[in-house]
């Protein structure tokens, strides 16, 4: 196989992808282009364009890995514009892994790019040094916090000075949500069980949602332990490494992933709970990542086989069901990391069932993405806002209260798509609701 790239009469850079993670050919080659996954597919059921399908996007790899065309800026865009959400997997019979294979693709074309030098700046700092350093982290999003309470935000927003700048600074800004003061610290903190110990269990803390989200991680601990979970925060642990992996960062996806291992394998937990379906993804395909590291590829898989989302752990152990009452009528949005590549779908439906006086309304179209696809939101905005849109269209047919959902990227874009479109609806997570149902029991008792 060619490595090297080569000249064509177009005078275009053409190169077979290379290296130990290139696309694997057994796994190019299972595409039979037989079409089952276009109506899975977001980008193509908004544009209509084969192109923008994951069997068009395939037939790019493939004649890249052949050399028929170049990995050009045009062949790029039509990558780029794949949300990653893995629907298609799910529909296709020929059982392609296209999530590993965008992966692979994405880390081929990294060095390529040329986003210019303040962009690349950006881009780099954030993936190498912001997520996977969690104090550098929370001092951004503490300077973000301070900006939203000191007023300055209302002034940034009155003197409508982002909106003369380039891009969507503007929608991105006024899509920020409102930064708890409350956050979350993985300290190496155990919290014992209420009752009886059913299992120890190792709480992945995460990067981005302990700070955007830190009275919910707060909600995912009182849950687990009043349904007898000893509850381990183990302070060594970092960021998962999926959105690295996403833009095709292994080498620093692989890094995080090795401290991950070494930090959740020494606290012999039973279980390992993740209450963000992307990290979920990620980590129970370490395995995969790790595959050609001799010291860590074994320990990969074991804790692989460990992890779990803390839906599907929740209804395992099984839990007690809530006595306290909440008057909601409440819509699911499957989360695609968590539906199409964990396959977790009626887990968290069970849940909402299982609480006293919800009314679940079943969403038209809840396995198709919301749109935010992790950094999607902000790399592809336009495109991002558009599969928003035909969501929340689905979303206002439900007359729903809550839309509850089990990622913190949806989370927010869902809160952005009411705040949009000025429906009266809140975002939540299944486990606010049952933390709200067992706190009602308890005031009740």
């Amino acid at each position: 196989m060619a490595t090297a790239p080569e000249k064509t009469q177009d005078s275009v850079d053409v190169s077979l992808f290379a290296g130990l993670d290139a696309p694997d050919e057994s796994e190019l080659y299972k595409c039979v282009h037989c079409g089952f996954c276009l109506q899975a597919c977001p980008t193509y059921v908004e544009t209509g364009l084969e192109a923008e399908s994951p069997r068009g996007r395939i037939a790019l790899m493939k004649a890249v890995n052949e050399g028929r065309i170049g990995i050009t800026d045009s062949v790029m865009q039509h990558w780029d514009l794949c949300i990653q959400c893995r629907a298609c997997e799910v529909a296709c019979p020929s059982g392609v892994p296209y999530g590993s294979l965008i992966e692979a693709t994405m880390q081929q074309v990294a060095d390529r790019r040329k986003p210019g030098f303040i962009n690349g700046k950006i881009a780099s700092l954030a993936l190498k040094r912001l997520l996977p350093k969690q104090g550098w982290l929370s001092m951004v999003v503490g300077g973000m916090r301070l900006y939203q309470r000191s007023g300055l935000q209302k002034v940034v927003r009155k003197s409508g000075l982002l909106g003369a700048m380039p891009g969507n600074l503007d929608e991105l800004e006024g899509s920020l949500p409102a930064l708890p003061s409350e956050v979350f610290r993985a300290r190496g903190q155990v919290y014992p069980p209420q009752g009886e110990r059913k299992a120890r269990v190792a709480l992945l803390s995460g990067c981005v949602m302990p700070l955007v989200n830190g009275p919910q991680m707060n909600a995912v601990v009182r849950v687990l332990t009043r349904n007898g979970c000893e509850v381990v925060v183990t302070q060594a642990q970092v960021c998962c490494g999926a959105i690295n992996s996403h833009v095709g960062d292994l080498d620093t996806a692989r890094q995080l992933a090795r401290r991950n291992i070494d930090a959740f394998l020494a606290e012999d937990a039973d279980f390992i709970a993740v209450a963000s379906a992307g990290c979920g993804a990620r980590m129970k395909e370490y395995g995969h990542l790790l595959r050609n590291d001799v010291a860590y590829s074994d320990r990969a898989s074991e804790l692989s086989g460990k992890v779990r989302d803390i839906h599907e752990l929740l209804v395992a152990l099984p839990i007690e069901p809530p006595k306290g009452h909440l008057p909601y009528r409440v819509t699911y949005q499957d989360s695609c990391h968590l539906a199409n590549a964990q396959r977790v779908t009626e887990a968290p439906r069970q849940l909402l069932r299982s609480i006293p006086g919800i009314e679940y309304i079943p969403l038209p179209n809840a396995d198709k993405c919301c749109g935010a696809g992790g950094t999607y939101t902000i790399t592809e905005r336009e495109f991002s806002m558009r599969v928003l849109d035909t969501k929340m269209s689905a979303v206002r047919q439900t007359q729903a209260d809550i839309i509850a959902t089990a990622n913190p990227g949806c989370l927010m874009q869902l809160q952005y798509g009411a705040q949009r479109e000025g429906m009266p609806i809140e975002a939540r997570y299944i486990t606010d609701l049952l933390d709200e149902a067992y706190m009602k029991e308890s005031e009740s008792a």
